[in-house]
């Protein structure tokens, strides 16, 4: 599956779930860690968590491998690590806190 379309389905798998403030950054041109960061927002714990386990299962349904998975809903925030395209889902607090619109802002938008 190309990128542009696993960006789509990540994007509808978090709206789906109702995450606020998807926005996505092309970090590969300055930064050789992945091509994407997909950032979102949920309101409390429970959705932070609602809208890890809906990209985790629109990703397996679609046989793309989870690399690894940092951090975890009672934390504020979860990171999903799938090679090329690393997702970060966070209350708005710890949104806030890491900021990583701004420490990425060398970074194209692709959505907001």
């Amino acid at each position: 599956m190309e990128q542009d379309a696993v960006i789509q389905m990540i994007n509808h798998a978090l709206s789906d779930k109702k995450a606020e403030d998807i926005v996505t950054l092309h970090v590969g041109a300055v930064s050789p860690v992945c091509d994407y960061f997909i950032i979102a927002s949920g309101s409390n714990r429970n959705q932070i968590q609602a809208l890890c386990d809906n990209v985790e299962e629109a990703m397996a349904k679609s046989g793309i491998s989870l690399k690894n998975r940092e951090g975890d809903a009672n934390g504020g925030w979860i990171l999903l690590d799938y090679y090329d395209i690393i997702i970060h889902i966070f209350t708005e607090e710890m949104r806030h806190f890491y900021d990583l619109e701004r420490t990425w802002r060398d970074a194209g938008i692709i959505k907001r």
